[in-house]
């Protein structure tokens, strides 16, 4: 009588990070004792085709020599962060002719990969660091809109504006992607003047507010991300929240914490003798995308026309970036 293997059973995934997760199954101790090798069939979770497995004589995607579970999966397939992948299992038995006698797939199984992990982001930033340029002084930060913006912010949330959940775009797995809540601001000047640009794609009206109101001994400065979307020029995310606020609990769990004098994109130095002032400086060679986790009162700063050449471009909003760029990928999942 021809020896059959039971169809593997309850699948059980676990310890899923950016790019590994572990996989069990359950199978009778007649198989566990027989069972030379499972074959394991992944893929994202797009399409939605259930007959999207091969039959059932066909290994595929990975064949793995029979191993005690749970069994780590890990850079077979270069995982992508916060994507949801299909998984279904086949066991097998290897025959003396080279052949295998195997189960019927498994029931499929769904799952979502994780964010970057502290490791993976400190990866990203010596990435960054090596584009970060010198740095340039500057004296306020500043947020470019249209008219219609400003004109909410004063007559429906009463002078404030309010933190906006940070959008998908950027890397796939920055943690800080639809989880916190913040206003984005900038602080690159232009080399020879040392303001703000002239121009904006956002929209004529700038909001600024002195540097020293925002970055200063009493906030955390944090980085969140280094991408492009298939431009020369690179961006750099970093987070700045007050010390104990909300945001600072969630970067800290997070995102790699920046020393405030120390580093290569944004810094403030605390004056050294009496009647000196702070010194801000700003890294030259990459756009600064700084994201402020609190409200912020338009009273606290000036609304001002700004008079360039104000050429919208496309959006980038949930932009993604360009993974074949060499200088702001990681190897996440080798």
């Amino acid at each position: 009588m021809e020896t059959t293997l039971t169809t593997p059973h309850d699948i059980q995934i676990s310890e899923v990070s950016c790019d590994s997760f572990r996989i069990a199954w359950d199978m009778t101790p007649e198989d566990t004792a027989m069972v030379t090798h499972f074959f394991i069939d992944l893929s994202r979770k797009e399409g939605g085709d259930p007959n999207r497995f091969k039959h059932r004589d066909v290994p595929t995607k990975l064949v793995a020599k029979a191993v005690p579970l749970p069994m780590a999966v890990r850079g077979h397939w270069f995982l992508s962060p916060r994507t949801e992948y299909c998984v279904a299992v086949q066991t097998a038995v290897r025959q003396a002719d080279g052949e295998y006698l195997v189960s019927e797939w498994s029931q499929v199984v769904e799952f979502c990969t994780g964010d970057y992990a502290m490791d993976h982001l400190k990866q990203l930033l010596g990435k960054a660091q090596g584009s970060a340029g010198r740095l340039l002084r500057f004296s306020v930060f500043y947020r470019n809109q249209h008219h219609d913006y400003f004109h909410y912010v004063r007559t429906k949330c009463e002078g404030q504006m309010q933190p906006a959940l940070k959008d998908n775009s950027g890397s796939h797995g920055s943690p800080i992607n639809s989880k916190l809540k913040g206003v984005f601001l900038s602080c690159n000047t232009e080399f020879d003047t040392g303001l703000p640009p002239n121009d904006s794609p956002y929209g004529p009206q700038r909001f600024q507010i002195p540097a020293g109101d925002l970055l200063n001994a009493n906030t955390n400065l944090y980085f969140a991300d280094f991408y492009c979307m298939y431009t020369a020029y690179h961006y750099v995310v970093l987070v700045l929240a007050p010390a104990g606020s909300e945001g600072d609990s969630f970067c800290r769990c997070s995102l790699p914490l920046l020393d405030l004098t120390a580093n290569p994109f944004l810094t403030y130095i605390a004056p050294q003798r009496q009647g000196e002032e702070p010194l801000f400086c700003h890294a030259s060679d990459v756009i600064l995308e700084v994201l402020y986790t609190e409200p912020l009162l338009l009273e606290r700063g000036t609304v001002v026309e700004i008079t360039g050449h104000h050429q919208m471009s496309q959006t980038t909003a949930n932009a993604k970036k360009d993974p074949s760029c060499k200088v702001c990928n990681i190897s996440v999942g080798r």
